[in-house]
């Protein structure tokens, strides 16, 4: 019987087996390094599509990383990289990219309008009688509806993934220590970790998906989802940084705090030892995205409820806490 908690190598196949399984466990066991972006993009993309293209692009980035290290790891230097400076390092880049992110969603997403193209293609329109006036031809062109704000680029998802990966816990450890040692040769170092890569992207895609699709499960029309998943990623990206940030900053300061954790029976890494990372997991994703999505959704509601007109042009990025 595989252990996944404390596994045995006994030849090549089950080191693959375990690899990939790994990678299961990690994806939909509470990770701060994979559900609080897959969480921020996939109900930002507001769709069952999106939300599976940002797990998996996500998880692309991720994988890409975790392979490479994996045959760093096989030649015996991944120690380098296992250190509490590195992982609170990690932190603060990774919250740095959230935060620079969820502002870039809130304040610049906005489709440029030049006023003198405007202009013109008005007149165009006026003297070709009045076919297109510019503001249907900005409903009509615009692909975000009448706010005026593009899609949430999922492509920075990728960048996450690769900034995440630099993160060590058990199944770091794991990958590094035992499965990547034991591939029999140099040219399979990295498979441990693209396999590891692989599954937690199996789970990532999954996520993705439902929560892209409870975001089309809300009914409050098409523009009320747009501005719930707009304000929703940027705030969880945005204060969910801050959280990281400070989380970062604090494990510099002091390095002994990861190794302060509550034990529970469950013997399941990520749930039986929960540490900083859980909480951060629960700061941005339980206490901030829920929050998030109650304020949004009832603002959404009172603006583009039945029976009211489409409220002007306003960022969804409005302070979660006002």
């Amino acid at each position: 019987m595989i252990n996944l908690y404390s596994p045995e190598v006994t030849g090549l196949s089950v080191a693959l087996i375990l690899s990939y399984l790994l990678g299961i466990v990690h994806g939909i066991t509470p990770d701060e390094h994979t559900w609080p972006i897959t969480f921020s993009y996939s109900v930002g993309s507001y769709s069952t599509r999106g939300g599976a293209k940002a797990g998996m692009l996500f998880s692309l980035g991720f994988t890409v990383q975790r392979a490479a290290l994996s045959e760093v790891a096989y030649f015996a230097l991944a120690s380098v990289f296992m250190s509490n400076m590195v992982d609170g390092i990690t932190y603060m880049v990774v919250g740095g990219v959230m935060a620079a992110s969820g502002l870039y969603i809130r304040n610049r997403l906005r489709y440029p309008h030049f006023h003198a193209v405007e202009r013109y293609l008005e007149s165009l329109a006026h003297i070709h009688g009045g076919e297109k006036s510019r503001r249907e031809m900005q409903h009509t062109e615009n692909p975000v509806g009448a706010e005026g704000f593009r899609g949430v680029p999922l492509r920075l998802t990728f960048v996450h993934g690769l900034i995440a990966g630099f993160g060590f816990g058990a199944f770091a450890l794991i990958i590094y220590t035992t499965l990547a040692p034991s591939m029999p040769s140099p040219y399979l170092g990295f498979v441990p970790g693209a396999l590891f890569g692989l599954g937690t992207m199996t789970m990532q895609v999954l996520f993705g998906t439902l929560f892209g699709a409870y975001m089309r499960r809300l009914r409050i029309g098409e523009e009320g989802i747009k501005y719930v998943a707009r304000g929703v990623s940027s705030s969880v990206l945005y204060y969910g940084g801050l959280v990281f940030l400070s989380a970062g900053a604090l494990v510099l300061v002091v390095p002994g705090i990861l190794d302060l954790a509550i034990v529970t029976p469950i013997m399941v890494h990520n749930l039986h030892s929960l540490g900083l990372g859980f909480f951060l997991v629960v700061a941005t994703v339980a206490v901030i995205g829920a929050l998030s999505l109650r304020v949004y959704i009832r603002r959404a509601k009172s603006r583009y409820g039945p029976g009211r007109d489409v409220a002007p042009a306003k960022a969804p990025g409005d302070a979660v806490m006002k």
